[in-house]
């Protein structure tokens, strides 16, 4: 059973990981899929792809949801038929959500130095606290503020929304596994709290909401 993770956050939020170690027929024969979910994942070229897809449905069904209670909205972002908001990440061989009845999103990433190259695309404020010349450490904070701000652009969902503009992480210790991040946009001026870790090669980020 290749649950990985299952974690409690509050009375109205839970957080699940998924680790794909099944073969495809064993994913395809527990999940039941709607029939547009089933067109999705016959065009998807990569079976990491597909086994992630069916990884998060395993994961909703472990609480109790199916793929007939997830739809999209014309932005992207995924919802719930009973109102709670749902996020969703897969990276690899990991899928994970976020369920809760506050507004959240979720956000993995592989720990891999390609972050550093690309790191002037997604911040700014946040290089007056970082440190390049500790390549182990700065590799990680990088890889938490680009997981923040993944899982706060889904939280929120609004297009226009600039990583490297609108979002700031403040300065976070990786010992203590959370931090805040501002967000000034449009008329949200707001500070969300966030929590990471990492597991097995990959950081592990989600965002509380209101």
């Amino acid at each position: 059973m290749p649950l990985y993770k299952s974690v409690t956050i509050n009375a109205n939020t839970r957080l699940l990981v998924w680790k794909n170690t099944e073969s495809m027929e064993e994913l395809s024969a527990a999940v039941t899929l709607k029939d547009v979910c089933v067109n999705k994942m016959d065009k998807m070229k990569s079976e990491s792809h597909r086994k992630a897809f069916l990884g998060v449905r395993m994961l909703m069904q472990e609480i109790g949801y199916t793929d007939f209670d997830l739809y999209y909205s014309a932005d992207g972002k995924p919802h719930l038929t009973d109102g709670n908001n749902i996020s969703i990440t897969h990276s690899y061989a990991f899928s994970a959500i976020i369920v809760s009845s506050q507004n959240i999103g979720i956000d993995m990433e592989m720990q891999r130095e390609k972050v550093i190259t690309i790191a002037e695309k997604f911040l700014l404020p946040e290089f007056a606290y970082l440190d390049p010349t500790h390549l182990e450490t700065y590799m990680q904070n990088l890889i938490v503020i680009w997981g923040v701000k993944e899982a706060v652009y889904k939280m929120i969902s609004r297009s226009g929304l600039s990583f490297k503009q609108n979002i700031e992480v403040l300065p976070f210790k990786m010992e203590e596994a959370t931090g805040k991040a501002n967000v000034k946009f449009e008329e949200i001026d707001a500070q969300y709290p966030f929590f990471f870790e990492e597991i097995e090669g990959f950081t592990l980020v989600y965002c509380l909401g209101s």
